[in-house]
């Protein structure tokens, strides 16, 4: 008869962590994607601050796109 005995490479532990790395990046994609795509930005709005000559100063925040 044969000798049929299993040889074990490790090949599992190495497919679950790229499954898992491989998950986490789509994760992440999918984050990045849902920030994109919903038009708002997560970030406070800028604070601008123009400084005039004579030292006069023009301040206020950014206001919308140009949607």
């Amino acid at each position: 008869m044969s000798d049929q005995t299993q040889h074990s490479s490790g090949n599992g532990n190495s497919n679950t962590a790229l499954a898992f790395i491989l998950g986490a990046v789509v994760v992440a994609l999918a984050v990045v994607g849902w920030f994109v795509l919903s038009g708002e930005n997560p970030v406070d709005k800028p604070d601008i601050s123009i400084e005039l000559p004579g030292g006069g100063v023009i301040e206020g925040e950014v206001e919308g796109g140009g949607n």
